[in-house]
């Protein structure tokens, strides 16, 4: 089973997403039987990311933003792709950093998430904008 989510993000930062895609695993476990398997979540897009991360306390995610910027500013004179503006060659760089999919084990019919593991869409461009992550469920 497949589905794209068409989300919508306001700005950089990481975007929790982990009730969407754990939506779309009840989903094919009540329609398909499946209690067993991967879910496959990816994102669609070259200047955003997608992260497993902390979802209880909300200062790891800030300083992870914060280190992430850190590590790739903007303005860097090295930069030739400019044309889009001046967060566009830092976001691919991040994107690169980070991950374009991820694999989560389905058991029991649900995300095999740890306690505090959350799904993140990591936007990594300063206006955001519509985003697609693809979310493939299957044995």
């Amino acid at each position: 089973m497949t589905r794209i989510l068409e989300l919508r993000t306001e700005g950089p930062g990481l975007h929790e997403i982990t009730a969407q895609v754990a939506q779309v695993v009840a989903e094919a476990a009540r329609t398909t039987g499946l209690a067993e398997g991967l879910c496959t979540v990816f994102v669609r897009h070259t200047s955003a990311s997608l992260v497993i991360q902390e979802n209880a306390d909300p200062s790891a995610r800030r300083d992870l933003e914060r280190w992430l910027e850190r590590l790739v500013p903007e303005g860097d004179p090295l930069y030739t792709h400019t044309l889009e503006g001046p967060d566009d060659m830092p976001a691919h760089i991040k994107a690169a950093l980070t991950a374009c999919s991820l694999g989560i084990p389905v058991v029991e019919g649900r995300l095999a998430l740890g306690t505090w593991q959350g799904v993140y869409l990591w936007e990594h461009r300063r206006r955001g904008g519509r985003r697609e992550v693809v979310v493939h469920v299957g044995p």
